[in-house]
């Protein structure tokens, strides 16, 4: 697994929208794995990360995160669209590949209204901000009062979940 974090991370990127893979991409690169061998990345570079955005290469249903993000935005109130297209942070493993932001800022600027000012913001932290917000929610009192014991959930199912969103 680790060495799947390690080639992702230095070797992946994220075509433009265009599709066209820049020259200074377009070289393989080799990695010499744990056993020995030697693998050689070419298109996998960047197809890898295109399921971000296409999940139907892999045959899935789901909606590529531009569009997730577009969703959600669409389901908040009018009054603060503006605002969220305008303060989107990322974060998590995978927005630190590169041209991740430019490509998401592309694909989103297709789908909301043309005069929607788009802004993305990758903080360098951004590759442990899911554990860091995760320790701060767990750290406050009142999460205790959102768990859900495996008893419940055993006896509850997937509901138990909604009953206890806010």
């Amino acid at each position: 697994r680790e060495i799947v974090r390690i080639i992702k991370e230095e070797a992946c990127f994220v075509r433009p929208m265009d599709g066209r893979v820049p020259d200074a991409e377009a070289a393989s690169v080799k990695y010499a794995l744990p056993d020995d061998k030697v693998i050689e990345l070419n298109k996998e570079r960047h197809e890898a990360a295109e399921v971000l955005f296409a999940p139907h290469l892999i045959g899935s249903e789901e909606s590529g995160v531009h569009q997730c993000l577009h969703a959600t935005v669409q389901r908040c109130d009018m009054d603060l669209r503006r605002a969220l297209y305008s303060h989107v942070t990322l974060a998590g493993g995978s927005v630190m590949l590169k041209n991740f932001a430019q490509r998401l800022i592309s694909e989103v600027r297709r789908l909301a209204p043309p005069d929607m000012k788009i802004k993305i913001r990758v903080p360098p932290e951004s590759k442990y901000s899911a554990w860091i917000g995760g320790s701060l929610l767990a750290g406050l009192d009142t999460f205790s009062k959102m768990w859900v014991s495996k008893a419940e959930f055993l006896e509850n199912g997937e509901r138990v979940f909604a009953e206890r969103s806010f």
